[in-house]
C-alpha cells in the first residue's frame, strides 16, 4: 500500500485534538477501604433541601425546594416570612441562598426561586435580595428574572456565590430549550450571570457593549447548572452542570467564553441517540472535567480546613442518581481520584458545604441537614 502523508498529517492532528481533550471521568470511582468518618442529622423535616448558608457556626439558612425558609438557630428550625410567591413546577422552586460578603453590617441575602412573573405563561428562574431581620424577609427587591417563561418544568439551575471584588454569580438552565437558548445571547437560559450587589450590569461583563440584550451574561454554552463554588485559593468560579445521558462536566468560568451546549457535550439523548459527535469545535471551551454516564451532580464544596486529614482541599460534589457525595482529589487540575462518600445515607445528596467550623454539611433528600464528622 501506497503511504499517503496527507493522511498520515492528517491522523496525527486527529490524535492531537484527542489529546487535548477534556478528562473524562477516570480513575474509576472507589468505596473507601476504611471509613474514618460518621455524621450526625443536624435538622431532619427536609423533602428536598436545595440551599444552605451559614450564619455563624450554630446558625444558617436551608431552603425547602417547595418554597420554605428556615433559619437553623441552635438546633432550632424556625420559618423565613416574606418569600416571593414561587412558581413550583417540576424541577423548579425555591432553591439557592447566599449572604452578602458583609453580611454582620448589612443582613442581606440573596436567594433563587422559579417565578412566573412575566407576560409569557409559564415561569423562569430569578434572582432576588432581601434584609433579613430575625426570622422575617425585609425590603425584598427582584434582582434579575429570566424572560423566557415556560411551561417546561426541567432546567431551572440554580446556583449563586460571590466572588472576591463583590460581584454576584448566578445561574439559569435552558429551561428544556436546548437549540434556542444556550448560544443565544439574547436569550435568557443556559447561561451563568454577573451582577453588582444592586442587581445591576458592571461596566466589564464581558458583553456590556455589545449590541445584545442580555448584558448580565458572564459565560454561556450551559445546560443546567447547580453547583457552584469560589476556589479558596484562586478565587475563580467553579461550576459543575448537568448533562443528558452522560457529558455532566465541571468547567471553570471565564468571562465571556462558550462552554458549547449543546453544539459540542460528551453526552448523548436519553432515548440514546446521538446530539452531536461534535465534541470539540473552535471557540468552544473544554470542560475541566466530565462523567459518563452521569451522576447527576448537585451542590459543590472544597475542603479548606484540614478538619478531615486526608480530605484537605479536596473538591465534594453529590450525586442525585447515585444518591452519594463524590471526593474528588485534585492535582494541577486534574482528577488522580475519585471516592464515594455517605455511600449508604439512602437519598439523593442535593447540596454541599464547608461550614464556618470547617466540617462539610450536606443536605440529603428526605433526610434533611447532615454533619459529617472525623473519627
Amino acid at each position: 500500500m501506497k503511504f499517503n502523508k496527507f493522511f498520515f498529517i492528517s491522523l496525527i492532528s486527529v490524535l492531537s485534538i484527542s489529546l487535548s481533550c477534556a478528562q473524562e471521568n477516570t480513575p474509576e470511582i472507589e468505596s473507601p477501604k476504611n471509613i474514618n468518618y460518621s455524621y450526625e442529622i443536624i435538622s431532619d423535616g427536609f423533602e428536598i433541601p436545595w440551599g444552605m448558608c451559614f450564619i455563624s457556626k450554630n446558625d444558617f439558612l436551608a431552603t425547602e425546594k417547595s418554597g420554605t425558609m428556615f433559619r437553623i438557630k441552635n438546633g432550632i428550625k424556625n420559618t423565613i416570612s416574606g418569600l416571593p410567591e414561587v412558581y413550583l413546577r417540576g424541577q423548579g422552586g425555591l432553591m439557592d441562598v447566599c449572604l452578602h460578603p458583609n453580611f454582620k453590617e448589612n443582613n442581606l441575602i440573596y436567594f433563587t426561586s422559579s417565578s412566573s412573573l412575566g407576560e409569557e405563561n409559564g415561569g423562569n428562574t430569578a434572582l432576588y435580595r432581601a434584609v433579613l431581620k430575625n426570622n422575617k424577609l425585609e425590603k425584598l427587591k427582584l434582582l434579575y428574572k429570566g424572560k423566557e417563561n415556560s411551561k417546561k418544568g426541567q432546567h431551572f439551575g440554580s446556583r449563586i456565590i460571590f466572588d472576591n471584588n463583590g460581584y454576584i454569580f448566578f445561574s439559569i438552565g435552558d429551561r428544556g430549550n436546548r437549540d434556542l437558548n444556550p448560544q443565544d445571547l439574547n436569550r435568557d437560559g443556559g447561561k451563568i450571570y454577573r451582577l453588582t450587589e444592586d442587581g445591576k450590569i458592571p461596566n466589564d461583563n464581558p458583553f456590556s457593549n455589545h449590541d445584545i440584550t442580555k448584558k448580565a451574561i458572564y459565560s454561556f454554552g450551559h445546560r443546567n447548572t447547580q453547583g457552584m463554588v469560589k476556589h479558596y485559593k484562586t478565587g475563580e468560579i467553579w461550576t459543575h452542570e448537568h448533562g443528558p445521558r452522560g457529558g455532566d462536566e465541571i468547567n471553570i468560568v471565564e468571562p465571556g467564553k462558550n462552554y458549547g451546549w449543546p453544539k459540542i457535550t460528551y453526552g448523548i439523548n436519553y432515548s440514546g441517540t446521538s446530539i452531536t459527535d461534535i465534541t470539540n469545535f473552535p471557540g468552544m471551551e473544554q470542560p475541566l472535567y466530565y462523567w459518563v454516564p452521569s451522576i447527576a451532580p448537585s451542590g459543590m464544596a472544597f475542603s479548606t480546613s484540614g478538619i478531615y486529614p486526608e480530605w484537605k482541599d479536596n473538591l465534594f460534589i453529590g450525586s442525585l442518581k447515585f444518591n452519594y457525595l463524590e471526593r474528588l482529589v485534585l492535582k494541577d487540575k486534574k482528577v488522580i481520584k475519585r471516592e464515594k462518600i455517605l455511600e449508604k445515607i439512602g437519598g439523593k445528596v442535593r447540596n454541599v458545604v464547608e461550614g464556618p467550623d470547617g466540617f462539610l454539611y450536606v443536605g440529603v433528600d428526605g433526610i434533611g441537614i447532615i454533619k459529617i464528622l472525623p473519627n
